[in-house]
Protein backbone atom coordinates (compact mmCIF):
# COMPACT_ATOMS: atom_id res chain seq x y z
CA UNK A 1 0.00 0.00 0.00
CA UNK A 2 1.24 3.48 -0.84
CA UNK A 3 2.05 5.41 2.34
CA UNK A 4 0.71 8.93 2.86
CA UNK A 5 2.90 11.25 4.86
CA UNK A 6 1.57 12.13 8.31
CA UNK A 7 2.29 15.61 9.59
CA UNK A 8 3.99 15.86 12.97
CA UNK A 9 0.74 17.22 14.41
CA UNK A 10 -1.26 14.26 13.07
CA UNK A 11 1.30 11.80 14.44
CA UNK A 12 1.28 13.45 17.87
CA UNK A 13 -2.52 13.62 18.09
CA UNK A 14 -2.81 9.97 17.06
CA UNK A 15 -0.35 8.90 19.75
CA UNK A 16 -1.93 11.20 22.34
CA UNK A 17 -5.44 9.80 21.76
CA UNK A 18 -4.02 6.28 21.93
CA UNK A 19 -2.41 7.10 25.28
CA UNK A 20 -5.66 8.55 26.61
CA UNK A 21 -7.58 5.40 25.72
CA UNK A 22 -4.86 3.21 27.24
CA UNK A 23 -5.13 5.19 30.49
CA UNK A 24 -8.86 4.32 30.56
CA UNK A 25 -8.08 0.61 30.45
CA UNK A 26 -8.28 -0.11 26.72
CA UNK A 27 -5.89 -2.75 25.30
CA UNK A 28 -3.59 -1.26 22.64
CA UNK A 29 -5.31 -2.93 19.67
CA UNK A 30 -8.79 -1.81 20.83
CA UNK A 31 -7.55 1.73 21.46
CA UNK A 32 -6.21 1.98 17.91
CA UNK A 33 -9.40 0.41 16.52
CA UNK A 34 -11.47 3.08 18.30
CA UNK A 35 -9.30 5.85 16.82
CA UNK A 36 -9.84 4.45 13.30
CA UNK A 37 -13.31 6.04 13.19
CA UNK A 38 -11.78 9.50 13.76
CA UNK A 39 -9.22 9.25 10.94
CA UNK A 40 -9.62 10.34 7.31
CA UNK A 41 -10.16 7.53 4.81
CA UNK A 42 -6.59 7.30 3.47
CA UNK A 43 -5.13 7.18 6.99
CA UNK A 44 -7.82 4.73 8.13
CA UNK A 45 -6.73 2.19 5.51
CA UNK A 46 -3.07 2.48 6.52
CA UNK A 47 -3.75 2.14 10.24
CA UNK A 48 -6.18 -0.72 9.61
CA UNK A 49 -3.46 -2.63 7.79
CA UNK A 50 -0.99 -1.94 10.61
CA UNK A 51 -3.58 -2.98 13.20
CA UNK A 52 -3.68 -6.42 11.62
CA UNK A 53 0.11 -6.61 11.96
CA UNK A 54 -0.14 -5.56 15.62
CA UNK A 55 -2.55 -8.45 16.30
CA UNK A 56 -0.07 -10.79 14.66
CA UNK A 57 2.50 -9.82 17.29
CA UNK A 58 4.56 -7.10 15.61
CA UNK A 59 5.93 -4.44 18.02
CA UNK A 60 4.02 -1.16 17.86
CA UNK A 61 7.19 0.88 17.30
CA UNK A 62 7.94 -1.08 14.13
CA UNK A 63 4.43 -0.42 12.87
CA UNK A 64 4.87 3.32 13.44
CA UNK A 65 8.18 3.11 11.61
CA UNK A 66 6.38 1.68 8.58
CA UNK A 67 3.98 4.62 8.78
CA UNK A 68 7.08 6.87 8.66
CA UNK A 69 6.43 8.49 12.03
CA UNK A 70 8.91 10.91 13.58
CA UNK A 71 11.88 8.98 15.01
CA UNK A 72 11.56 10.66 18.42
CA UNK A 73 7.96 9.53 18.73
CA UNK A 74 9.01 6.03 17.63
CA UNK A 75 11.68 6.17 20.33
CA UNK A 76 9.07 6.99 23.00
CA UNK A 77 7.01 3.99 21.85
CA UNK A 78 10.05 1.69 21.75
CA UNK A 79 11.04 2.49 25.33
CA UNK A 80 7.41 2.45 26.51
CA UNK A 81 7.07 -1.12 25.25
CA UNK A 82 10.12 -2.06 27.33
CA UNK A 83 8.96 -0.59 30.66
CA UNK A 84 5.21 -1.02 30.20
CA UNK A 85 4.09 2.57 30.89
CA UNK A 86 2.50 3.01 27.48
CA UNK A 87 -0.26 5.46 28.42
CA UNK A 88 1.94 8.00 30.21
CA UNK A 89 4.81 7.74 27.71
CA UNK A 90 2.49 8.15 24.71
CA UNK A 91 0.84 11.22 26.18
CA UNK A 92 4.04 12.89 27.37
CA UNK A 93 5.88 12.14 24.13
CA UNK A 94 3.07 13.50 21.98
CA UNK A 95 2.72 16.62 24.17
CA UNK A 96 6.43 17.32 23.81
CA UNK A 97 6.32 16.98 20.02
CA UNK A 98 3.15 19.10 19.80
CA UNK A 99 4.89 21.77 21.84
CA UNK A 100 7.88 21.67 19.52
CA UNK A 101 5.58 21.88 16.49
CA UNK A 102 3.77 24.89 17.99
CA UNK A 103 7.08 26.65 18.66
CA UNK A 104 8.21 26.06 15.06
CA UNK A 105 4.90 27.41 13.75
CA UNK A 106 5.26 30.49 15.95
CA UNK A 107 8.76 31.03 14.61
CA UNK A 108 7.57 30.66 11.00
CA UNK A 109 4.73 33.14 11.51
CA UNK A 110 7.07 35.51 13.27
CA UNK A 111 9.60 35.41 10.42
CA UNK A 112 7.31 35.37 7.36
CA UNK A 113 6.17 39.01 7.56
CA UNK A 114 9.59 40.53 8.39
CA UNK A 115 11.29 38.41 5.69
CA UNK A 116 8.70 39.61 3.15
CA UNK A 117 9.33 43.20 4.24
CA UNK A 118 13.09 42.72 3.93
CA UNK A 119 12.64 41.35 0.40
CA UNK A 120 10.47 44.31 -0.64
CA UNK A 121 12.90 46.73 1.03
CA UNK A 122 15.83 45.16 -0.85
CA UNK A 123 13.95 45.57 -4.15
CA UNK A 124 13.33 49.25 -3.34
CA UNK A 125 16.93 49.60 -2.24
CA UNK A 126 18.18 48.29 -5.59
CA UNK A 127 15.74 50.53 -7.47
CA UNK A 128 16.84 53.64 -5.55
CA UNK A 129 20.53 52.78 -5.90
CA UNK A 130 20.51 51.95 -9.61
CA UNK A 131 17.79 54.29 -10.92
CA UNK A 132 17.47 57.38 -8.72
CA UNK A 133 20.77 58.02 -6.95
CA UNK A 134 22.96 57.86 -10.11
CA UNK A 135 20.91 60.72 -11.58
CA UNK A 136 21.31 62.76 -8.42
CA UNK A 137 25.03 61.99 -8.39
CA UNK A 138 25.50 63.14 -11.98
CA UNK A 139 23.45 66.25 -11.26
CA UNK A 140 25.50 67.00 -8.13
CA UNK A 141 28.71 66.51 -10.10
CA UNK A 142 27.58 68.98 -12.79
CA UNK A 143 26.75 71.51 -10.05
CA UNK A 144 30.02 70.74 -8.21
CA UNK A 145 28.15 69.68 -5.04
CA UNK A 146 29.09 66.82 -2.71
CA UNK A 147 26.62 63.94 -2.10
CA UNK A 148 25.14 63.88 1.42
CA UNK A 149 25.88 61.27 4.08
CA UNK A 150 22.79 59.17 3.33
CA UNK A 151 23.56 58.98 -0.38
CA UNK A 152 27.08 57.82 0.46
CA UNK A 153 25.68 55.29 2.96
CA UNK A 154 23.27 53.78 0.43
CA UNK A 155 26.05 53.64 -2.18
CA UNK A 156 28.38 51.98 0.34
CA UNK A 157 25.81 49.31 1.23
CA UNK A 158 25.15 48.76 -2.47
CA UNK A 159 28.86 48.14 -3.05
CA UNK A 160 29.25 45.64 -0.20
CA UNK A 161 25.99 43.74 -0.86
CA UNK A 162 27.41 41.62 -3.72
CA UNK A 163 30.42 40.81 -1.52
CA UNK A 164 28.12 39.88 1.38
CA UNK A 165 25.95 37.56 -0.73
CA UNK A 166 29.06 36.09 -2.33
CA UNK A 167 30.57 35.30 1.07
CA UNK A 168 27.26 33.77 2.24
CA UNK A 169 27.14 31.56 -0.86
CA UNK A 170 30.77 30.53 -0.36
CA UNK A 171 30.12 29.75 3.32
CA UNK A 172 27.12 27.57 2.48
CA UNK A 173 29.10 25.77 -0.22
CA UNK A 174 31.96 25.07 2.22
CA UNK A 175 29.47 23.93 4.86
CA UNK A 176 27.74 21.57 2.44
CA UNK A 177 31.09 20.17 1.26
CA UNK A 178 32.17 19.64 4.86
CA UNK A 179 28.96 17.74 5.54
CA UNK A 180 29.34 15.50 2.49
CA UNK A 181 33.06 14.82 2.81
CA UNK A 182 33.56 14.65 6.57
CA UNK A 183 30.70 15.38 8.97
CA UNK A 184 28.37 12.54 7.96
CA UNK A 185 31.24 10.05 8.38
CA UNK A 186 31.60 10.91 12.08
CA UNK A 187 29.95 8.84 14.78
CA UNK A 188 26.57 10.04 16.08
CA UNK A 189 28.15 11.13 19.37
CA UNK A 190 30.77 13.26 17.62
CA UNK A 191 28.18 14.77 15.26
CA UNK A 192 26.00 15.88 18.17
CA UNK A 193 29.04 17.22 20.05
CA UNK A 194 29.78 19.45 17.04
CA UNK A 195 26.15 20.55 16.63
CA UNK A 196 25.79 21.72 20.26
CA UNK A 197 28.76 24.05 19.73
CA UNK A 198 26.67 26.13 17.30
CA UNK A 199 25.60 29.39 19.03
CA UNK A 200 21.94 29.60 20.12
CA UNK A 201 20.87 26.40 18.32
CA UNK A 202 23.30 24.34 20.39
CA UNK A 203 21.65 25.44 23.66
CA UNK A 204 18.29 24.05 22.55
CA UNK A 205 19.79 20.84 21.18
CA UNK A 206 21.65 20.18 24.42
CA UNK A 207 18.46 20.62 26.46
CA UNK A 208 16.50 18.39 24.08
CA UNK A 209 19.07 15.56 24.16
CA UNK A 210 19.32 15.80 27.96
CA UNK A 211 15.53 15.74 28.34
CA UNK A 212 15.10 12.73 26.09
CA UNK A 213 17.92 10.72 27.68
CA UNK A 214 16.83 11.44 31.25
CA UNK A 215 13.10 10.82 30.72
CA UNK A 216 13.67 7.47 28.99
CA UNK A 217 16.12 6.29 31.67
CA UNK A 218 13.59 7.42 34.29
CA UNK A 219 10.78 5.40 32.65
CA UNK A 220 12.94 2.29 32.40
CA UNK A 221 14.13 2.54 36.02
CA UNK A 222 10.59 3.08 37.30
CA UNK A 223 9.59 -0.04 35.33
CA UNK A 224 11.93 -2.12 37.47
CA UNK A 225 15.01 -2.24 35.24
CA UNK A 226 18.53 -1.60 36.49
CA UNK A 227 20.80 1.06 34.97
CA UNK A 228 22.65 -1.60 33.00
CA UNK A 229 19.40 -3.12 31.69
CA UNK A 230 18.08 0.33 30.79
CA UNK A 231 21.22 1.07 28.78
CA UNK A 232 20.82 -2.30 27.07
CA UNK A 233 17.42 -1.08 25.88
CA UNK A 234 19.11 2.02 24.45
CA UNK A 235 21.60 -0.21 22.67
CA UNK A 236 18.76 -2.21 21.06
CA UNK A 237 16.98 0.91 19.77
CA UNK A 238 17.99 0.78 16.11
CA UNK A 239 15.54 3.56 15.17
CA UNK A 240 17.62 6.19 16.99
CA UNK A 241 21.32 5.76 16.14
CA UNK A 242 22.47 8.41 18.63
CA UNK A 243 20.94 6.73 21.68
CA UNK A 244 21.90 3.27 20.39
CA UNK A 245 25.52 4.38 20.14
CA UNK A 246 25.33 6.22 23.45
CA UNK A 247 24.00 3.14 25.25
CA UNK A 248 26.77 0.95 23.82
CA UNK A 249 29.50 3.48 24.73
CA UNK A 250 28.28 3.88 28.32
CA UNK A 251 28.03 0.11 28.82
CA UNK A 252 31.63 -0.31 27.63
CA UNK A 253 32.78 2.40 30.05
CA UNK A 254 30.86 0.81 32.94
CA UNK A 255 32.58 -2.50 32.22
CA UNK A 256 35.91 -0.74 32.62
CA UNK A 257 34.86 0.26 36.13
CA UNK A 258 33.95 3.89 35.52
CA UNK A 259 31.02 5.49 37.34
CA UNK A 260 27.96 6.57 35.34
CA UNK A 261 28.11 10.20 36.47
CA UNK A 262 31.79 10.43 35.48
CA UNK A 263 31.07 8.89 32.07
CA UNK A 264 28.31 11.39 31.27
CA UNK A 265 30.60 14.36 31.96
CA UNK A 266 32.49 13.41 28.79
CA UNK A 267 29.45 13.98 26.55
CA UNK A 268 29.28 17.67 25.67
CA UNK A 269 25.79 17.36 24.13
CA UNK A 270 24.30 16.56 27.56
CA UNK A 271 23.71 19.21 30.21
CA UNK A 272 26.48 19.51 32.82
CA UNK A 273 23.87 19.18 35.60
CA UNK A 274 22.85 15.66 34.51
CA UNK A 275 25.82 13.84 36.15
CA UNK A 276 25.13 15.71 39.41
CA UNK A 277 21.46 14.71 39.24
CA UNK A 278 22.45 11.07 38.78
CA UNK A 279 24.91 11.19 41.67
CA UNK A 280 22.28 12.74 43.93
CA UNK A 281 19.61 10.25 42.82
CA UNK A 282 21.88 7.28 43.50
CA UNK A 283 22.59 8.58 46.99
CA UNK A 284 18.96 9.03 48.01
CA UNK A 285 17.69 5.94 46.14
CA UNK A 286 15.24 7.96 43.98
CA UNK A 287 17.13 8.14 40.72
CA UNK A 288 14.05 7.59 38.55
CA UNK A 289 12.21 10.48 40.23
CA UNK A 290 15.25 12.78 40.08
CA UNK A 291 15.65 12.13 36.35
CA UNK A 292 11.94 12.67 35.70
CA UNK A 293 12.09 16.01 37.51
CA UNK A 294 15.23 17.00 35.61
CA UNK A 295 13.63 16.15 32.25
CA UNK A 296 10.70 18.44 33.06
CA UNK A 297 13.17 21.14 34.06
CA UNK A 298 14.82 20.82 30.61
CA UNK A 299 11.44 21.21 28.90
CA UNK A 300 10.70 24.31 30.97
CA UNK A 301 14.03 25.84 29.97
CA UNK A 302 13.35 25.06 26.31
CA UNK A 303 10.00 26.83 26.55
CA UNK A 304 11.42 29.87 28.38
CA UNK A 305 14.35 30.26 25.98
CA UNK A 306 12.08 29.82 22.95
CA UNK A 307 9.84 32.65 24.16
CA UNK A 308 12.86 34.85 24.86
CA UNK A 309 14.35 34.14 21.42
CA UNK A 310 11.09 34.91 19.64
CA UNK A 311 10.77 38.20 21.52
CA UNK A 312 14.34 39.13 20.54
CA UNK A 313 14.25 38.24 16.84
CA UNK A 314 11.24 40.34 15.88
CA UNK A 315 12.47 43.75 17.15
CA UNK A 316 15.88 43.19 15.54
CA UNK A 317 14.34 42.39 12.15
CA UNK A 318 12.01 45.39 12.27
CA UNK A 319 14.87 47.66 13.37
CA UNK A 320 16.98 46.59 10.38
CA UNK A 321 14.06 47.18 8.01
CA UNK A 322 13.33 50.58 9.59
CA UNK A 323 16.93 51.76 9.30
CA UNK A 324 17.10 50.73 5.63
CA UNK A 325 13.86 52.56 4.81
CA UNK A 326 14.91 55.75 6.65
CA UNK A 327 18.28 55.80 4.86
CA UNK A 328 16.63 55.39 1.44
CA UNK A 329 14.00 57.99 2.27
CA UNK A 330 16.58 60.58 3.31
CA UNK A 331 18.94 59.68 0.46
CA UNK A 332 16.18 60.63 -2.00
CA UNK A 333 14.55 63.57 -0.23
CA UNK A 334 17.59 65.50 1.02
CA UNK A 335 19.08 65.99 -2.47
CA UNK A 336 15.68 67.24 -3.65
CA UNK A 337 15.54 69.80 -0.83
CA UNK A 338 19.14 70.74 -1.56
CA UNK A 339 18.33 71.38 -5.19
CA UNK A 340 15.18 73.33 -4.35
CA UNK A 341 17.18 75.61 -2.07
CA UNK A 342 19.51 76.32 -5.02
CA UNK A 343 16.72 77.74 -7.16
Amino acid sequence: MRRHKWSLQEQSHFLKRTGELLSRGYPLSEAIESILFQLPRRKKNEVGECLAQLREGYPFYQILSKLQFNRHLIGYVFFAEQHGGLAQAFQEGSEMMLKRDRDLEKLKKLLVYPVLLIFITLVLFIFVDYMILPRFSSLFSSMKLKPNFFMNAVTFFSNIMPLFFGLCTLFLAVLFSYYLLQFRKFSQVKQKSILVSIPVVGLFLKLFYSHYFSIQISYLLSGGLSIHEALRMFEKNDKQPLYQELGADIIDSLRRGERLEDILIGYSFLEIELPHIIRHGQKNGKLDQELAFFSKHCLTLIEERSEKLLKTIQPILYSVIGVMIVFMYLAVLLPMFHLLEGF
